[in-house]
């Protein structure tokens, strides 16, 4: 079952929600959408370059080439 609950992330990480949130008694998996743009700052790579290495090898080959190509010819 999924809920709602709106909350403020406060600079430094704090989150105050503007209802009382559901008492849990085990770690619960929760998601947080963003309704502004936001600046993540990290320097750890992103999953999209950690994964890049692992396609390219199977994207990265004659077939995959010949299957897309059409796209190209647009350009």
């Amino acid at each position: 079952m999924l809920n709602a609950i709106e909350a403020v992330l406060q600079p430094g990480g704090r989150i105050g929600f503007s209802e009382p949130a559901p008492q849990v008694t085990q770690p619960t998996k929760v998601f947080v959408l963003f309704t502004q743009p936001i600046t993540v700052e990290s320097d750890s790579p992103s999953g999209a370059l950690l994964s890049q290495a692992a396609l390219a090898k199977d994207w990265s080959t004659p077939v995959e080439d010949a299957a897309w190509a059409h796209l190209n010819e647009a350009k």
